[in-house]
């Protein structure tokens, strides 16, 4: 693979996007190693902080990349963007492969490795809606705004590493996200007082 990573880092979520839709609809190889140079060190990294060995993590990473060049056709921009759809996968093959293992270690009270029960139909429809709440206001925020929500929450990136994936100043990067979240919260309130 590619070893210029200082170029990987500065992919746009709009870049990124499209690449994923060139591996889709043309099985473009270039664009797929594009992605893994992208993604395999930060996959690498996020696995290593979960506590997994160095050899785990590494077929883990092959593994998430391989649903991601099958998958490919599966992403929906509107829906996530690239980086919340991949760290999503990672964690879902790293949860099947805990409960595939059935390693002692593991806490037997973690809630994502539970069995579910399934939910009752009033959460689940209460559940639902307010997803479709956060993903609207997602969708109304500005895509870099939105983007940085998505990979300090669902990829739980710290604000320096943030800085550092978006090459951008750590105070603008607290600065934009603390703007988001307010945007946010001001859109999710709104839409409650709709609803009562």
């Amino acid at each position: 693979m590619s070893a210029d990573h200082s170029a990987s880092e500065t992919l746009s979520p709009h870049r990124l996007a499209d690449l994923v839709e060139r591996v889709a609809t043309e099985r473009d190889r270039g664009a797929f190693l594009e992605l893994f140079d992208h993604y395999a060190p930060k996959l690498k990294g996020f696995y290593r902080r979960r506590g997994l060995g160095e050899a785990q993590a590494e077929d883990l990473v092959q593994d998430v990349m391989v649903s991601l060049w099958q998958r490919a056709a599966q992403y929906d921009r509107a829906q996530a963007g690239v980086s919340t759809w991949v760290f999503t996968i990672a964690r879902n093959r790293q949860i099947d492969i805990l409960r595939r293992e059935r390693r002692p270690e593991l806490d037997a009270d973690e809630p994502a490795l539970a069995p579910s029960e399934g939910p009752q139909p009033d959460s689940a429809f209460e559940n639902e809606q307010s997803a479709a709440r956060v993903r609207a206001a997602l969708a109304e925020l500005p895509e870099e705004q939105a983007e940085l929500i998505r990979i300090s929450f669902y990829e739980e990136a710290s604000h320096s590493a943030i800085a550092e994936r978006m090459d951008l100043p750590l105070g603008t990067v607290k600065s934009r996200l603390r703007l988001a979240l307010q945007k946010l919260r001001s859109a999710l309130h709104e839409d409650a007082d709709l609803d009562g």
